[in-house]
């Protein structure tokens, strides 16, 4: 088994002049941390001050912490925040060793929840970091006091064949130069995606550059989400293309002991940042409920 990199020295340079631009984008962080896991190094930016459950942030695919832009500032207001850059995805994080299996993705997480002496936290998970999550808190869910997915993919609902097809194009070093923007704007429903924007520009030089070595994650079945006792707060785009919303709202709902699923109808799969707002609040009146016990 393989472990993610760059594809070159070269490479890697062209990225992180990309990724500190993102970064630059972020509040400063009041810390930053470099987790040794058994799979290698995690970066973890901290950012804000203690005041309630701490709240853990899990990106999506490429997303890296910049990706949480235009929900940071907001979720300062619940407290101190730790915005996580993926083991084996582009970022400040460093893979060593291969990843096997969902087991192995959440040792890494644990260990990096030890490290920062976080024995119970929020978490908070979009689109592939939603999967970690959810597969951390099938895991190890004392660690867990909420857990918070949007737009998961492959979590309550099975991949489209459209997205199969597409993320395979982009793997492809030949067709990679076409098929990466074209896959950016049919992930976000078709919408224009604004070269300019710092989320965009780290998504799109990350999947440029890096090559990822990861296992397919695996769909949960329905005894792996009934075991989930703590508070879940689901948000499904309801234009969403990486699985079928209807079915993955309705699943989530059938099977959720403590679930809140909710099904934002004009919403695609770029929830989290075109509806910033709107999400943002919705967390957040989440987040207290769960502090207040409610």
């Amino acid at each position: 088994m393989k472990v993610g990199g760059f594809a070159s020295s070269a490479a890697r340079a062209e990225y992180e002049a990309v990724y500190d631009r993102g970064l630059a984008a972020l509040p400063t962080p009041t810390g930053v941390h470099d987790i040794q896991t058994a799979f290698g190094v995690a970066r973890v930016y901290r950012f804000g001050q203690p005041g309630g459950t701490p709240i853990v942030l899990l990106p999506g695919r490429a997303g890296t912490a910049v990706m949480w832009e235009p929900n940071l500032t907001a979720l300062l207001g619940h407290g101190e925040v730790y915005a996580v850059d993926l083991i084996g995805e582009p970022g400040r994080s460093e893979q060593t060793v291969p990843i096997r299996d969902g087991a192995d993705q959440a040792a890494w997480l644990t260990t990096v929840l030890e490290e920062l002496d976080l024995p119970s936290v929020h978490l908070i998970g979009y689109s592939f970091g939603g999967w970690l999550a959810a597969n951390l808190a099938v895991r190890a869910p004392e660690r867990l006091k909420s857990l918070t997915v949007i737009d998961p993919v492959l979590t309550f609902g099975g991949l489209t064949p459209g997205l199969v097809v597409r993320a395979t194009l982009t793997a492809i070093p030949v067709v990679n130069r076409w098929a990466r923007p074209s896959f950016l704007n049919w992930i976000s429903g078709g919408a224009e995606v604004d070269a300019t924007d710092p989320v965009a520009r780290v998504i799109d030089e990350g999947m440029r550059t890096y090559r990822i070595a990861l296992p397919s994650p695996r769909l949960f079945t329905d005894e792996q989400l009934r075991s989930l006792r703590m508070p879940v707060l689901a948000l499904i785009a309801g234009r969403s293309v990486i699985h079928d919303p209807d079915r993955a709202a309705a699943r989530a709902r059938e099977l959720l002991p403590r679930g809140q699923v909710e099904l934002w109808p004009s919403a695609t799969h770029a929830i989290a940042g075109e509806s910033a707002a709107e999400v943002n609040a919705r967390v957040l009146k989440f987040l207290a409920d769960c502090e207040a016990g409610t």
